[in-house]
Parts: structure tokens; sequence; C-alpha cells
């Protein structure tokens, strides 16, 4: 089985003149994290927050900020850990916006593989293998399962979708939320109805921007 890409495919943010405009219907933009240096390592991050961007990690943080420069955003939110909190500071300075912190945006915990070599992670305790989900119900040890962390992230999508449809009157505009490699494709498979027994695991690279257009406008999300 060939692995699927991600269901919203990476974009470039459009400048304001171009198609993509403003509406009453809020998008929801989710953003990786700049490049770490545990990722130039090869390291397997998780939770561990020993991690910080990397000058070109800065660097891919202030370009993907840049792209949104003069649109209209309501809401930052970023992960708690540090290589997302440094990425979401970009935005914030672009934005002039607080970032919101929310730990239900954090990187899939792997318990006692983080801080190890991702090359050698064993499938069998991860549940992924060959761009697909294979087991989402395995776990390494003091970590989750792909599904702990599919129900985590969909709790948030669920409570600001929430937030958004009981508060019309708020400032107009998108959201977003700075996150990881994981949190982008439990997100991405959950509000567009993908189970979690049914997701791919395709690469997402460093400041990757996915767009969910008219978040929050309509219940959505997949089997739990």
């Amino acid at each position: 089985m060939i692995p699927r890409t991600l269901s919203s495919a990476a974009t470039a943010v459009p400048a304001v003149s171009e198609s993509i405009k403003p509406t009453a219907s809020p998008a929801l933009w989710l953003v990786r994290h700049g490049q770490s240096t545990w990722n130039i390592a090869g390291i397997c991050q998780g939770h561990n927050d020993d991690a910080e961007l990397t000058e070109s990690g800065l660097v891919q943080a202030a370009e993907a900020a840049a792209g949104f420069r003069g649109r209209q955003v309501r809401a930052i939110y970023s992960s708690d850990l540090r290589r997302a909190r440094q990425t979401a500071a970009a935005f914030a300075a672009v934005l002039g916006l607080p970032v919101l912190i929310d730990a239900r945006l954090r990187e899939r915990s792997f318990g006692v593989l983080e801080g190890t070599p991702l090359a050698t992670a064993d499938p069998a305790l991860t549940g992924v293998a060959d761009g697909l989900v294979i087991d989402p119900d395995t776990r390494p040890p003091g970590g989750e399962s792909v599904r702990d962390f599919y129900l985590r992230a969909a709790g948030f999508a669920d409570a600001l979708a929430a937030g958004l449809r009981e508060a019309p009157d708020a400032p107009a505009g998108d959201v977003l939320a700075i996150a990881h490699g994981g949190t982008l494709r439990v997100l991405d498979a959950y509000l567009h109805g993908v189970p979690v027994n049914q997701m791919t695991w395709p690469p997402v690279s460093n400041a990757t921007t996915l767009r969910i257009a008219e978040f929050g406008t309509q219940l959505r999300g997949g089997i739990r």
C-alpha cells in the first residue's frame, strides 16, 4: 500500500492579495516547528524539552511567519515545548499577538524511546511502519499510543471549534496552531474524518503549514 499524503496539502501561505482571502468562517492553520537540534541529529524528541531550534530552524520560523504579515489572525496557539514556543515567537512578533500555550498540542510521548536514534525505533513499540499506522493502540513504555495522541489532539480541536462557534462576536480572523509533525498528522486526519486505525504517517517537513478551511463552522472529526 502506498502511503497517502496529508489530507490538507502542505501550502505556502498566499499573499493577502492572492486567492485565499479572509472570510467570516475562520481557517485553522497548523504549523510544524522549525528545524531543531535533535531533528538534525536524528534523535526521537517526543515530550523531551532539551532540543531547541537551530539557526536554520529560526530562519524557517521567521520565513513562515512572514507569510502571515497583513493577514487577519485572531489567535496564536502553541505547544508548550521549547521548539514550538520558539517558532511561535516568530509569529507573535509579526502579528503582534500573544501566544496561548496548550500542552494538548505537544508531540506524541515516546516514553523510553525519547533521546534514542529514530532509526532504531521498533515499530512494535511505535505502532508505525512504512508510512502507515499499523497498530494504533501499541505504546512504548512510559509513552502514548497513536490513539492516545489522536484523542489528545482531538480534544484541543473540539474545544477550539466550540469556542469559535460560541463566540460569534469575537474578532475576525484565522487561528494558528504551532505544533509538531505528529500533531499535524493526527489533527489533519481527525479534522478530515479519518479514523485513527486508517491513518497514514507521511513525512512532514519542518515549518510545514497546513490550512483547515472553515474550521469551527461545522462538527467534524474522525471516529475515535
